[in-house]
């Protein structure tokens, strides 16, 4: 089976998405980092009156002058609404209070001198200064939420604003997860000769509940071929896509993709990508599959670039895709035979975003990983050089 190109294999995927579909009520409290289900508009207006933005004094502004001292008539904390203003005078008026029948005009109090009880000013405003008009920000019936919106912090204070207490959401997605390998040992373990401490098992699950999702986390499975198969069809029992990392390569003692064939079937193995050229997709028992690389990076990267946005597709998210920006290298590198995406490290100098190398890019140095902001993409063959621009993945997400 032949190299495939990274853009054709994440077509051919999204092009086999298929949302669940499945969605829940829930309190607004309960939805952060889940996905809108259903379009949300605004049952009122926000803000639901014409109301000060400025701490000062209310005033008509047909009224105002600065030869005049105003009587104060009125004091209107934030909450209250107070009665219509009468003509000739002024009302005391504080951050966020309704604006009395009769004025349409601020005056911040910066702006005024008390003379006695009166009030005077010391600068014309224009007409309307210092008023948020009601509907300004959101007006009653407009779309807040889109099918598909991430319900982030921001979105949910948006949601809170317009007294909306409940979301219907996308029932989160299931996710199985299992490493593979006799040589994986769980951290707080002693490691013997030849061992090494799992860390892709941390990896992927704490990634998948930062999108929004439930772990089920069957951990390390023994290099054997009934063992392999057993999780696999544990998983596939239990979960809406499965997970592994590692087993999907050439050796004898990788089991997965043999599996996967034997339970349902293998529609790709081996990307033209680097690092993780042994990823596999397929399906177990009619649920999707996913084999991440074994090593550390290599499962990093081909679950961000390839894995997360079939996921968040399959969740119902409308931002499914990976976001991208560029910079300008600062290092020298050529590319080799595969799509190549290196850690590199965002610096602003000068108003341009520039980037800088890790030295070892090799698929088994997670410390590149963390210490990186961002992965670069060379494509095979490419020249890189001080100056050039490249498009680059942010790793804020992960």
């Amino acid at each position: 089976m032949s190299l495939r190109p990274v853009d054709e294999v994440v077509d051919q995927l999204l092009g086999l998405v298929k949302p669940t579909g499945k969605s829940e009520l829930r309190t607004i409290d309960k939805a952060v980092n889940c996905c809108a289900a259903k379009d949300i508009q605004s049952p009122i207006n926000v803000p639901p009156a014409d109301n000060s933005a400025m701490d000062g004094y209310a005033i008509a502004y047909a009224d105002a002058n600065l030869q005049t001292s105003y009587r104060v008539s009125a004091r209107i904390p934030a909450g209250y609404v107070g009665s219509r203003l009468a003509s000739g005078t002024v009302a005391r008026i504080f951050t966020g209070a309704e604006i009395p029948v009769g004025a349409d005009t601020v005056v911040m109090q910066e702006n005024t001198e008390l003379v006695g009880d009166e009030v005077k000013l010391l600068s014309l405003p224009d007409q309307f200064e210092n008023v948020r008009s009601k509907g300004q920000d959101i007006e009653a019936g407009s779309l807040i939420i889109r099918k598909g919106d991430l319900l982030s912090a921001r979105t949910l204070s948006l949601v809170a604003s317009v007294g909306v207490a409940q979301i219907e959401v996308a029932t989160p997605l299931r996710i199985a997860i299992m490493s593979t390998g006799d040589e994986l040992v769980e951290p707080g373990n002693p490691v013997a000769p030849g061992q090494i401490y799992n860390s892709n098992r941390y990896a992927l699950s704490a990634m998948l509940r930062n999108m929004g999702m439930k772990v089920i986390d069957l951990g390390i499975v023994a290099d054997t071929p009934e063992a392999t198969e057993q999780a696999l069809m544990d998983a596939a029992s239990m979960a809406d896509c499965i997970l592994t990392s590692g087993g999907v390569s050439v050796g004898e003692e990788d089991h997965v993709k043999a599996a996967v064939e034997k339970l349902g079937k293998l529609e790709l193995w081996k990307l033209a990508i680097k690092p993780g050229k042994p990823l596999a997709y397929g399906e177990v028992q009619g649920v999707p599959f996913f084999g991440l690389p074994g090593n550390p990076v290599s499962t990093f990267v081909t679950f961000h670039i390839i894995a997360r946005q079939y996921l968040l597709a399959m969740q119902g998210r409308g931002d499914y895709k990976p976001f991208c920006v560029t910079g300008v290298s600062d290092f020298s590198f050529k590319g080799g035979g595969r799509r190549e995406y290196l850690r590199v490290q965002i610096q602003n100098i000068e108003g341009q975003t520039r980037l800088s190398k890790f030295p070892n890019q090799g698929s088994g140095i997670m410390t590149s990983v963390v210490w990186a902001d961002a992965l670069a993409m060379v494509e095979a063959g490419q020249v890189v050089q001080p100056g050039d621009r490249l498009t680059i993945y942010p790793l804020a997400l992960c």
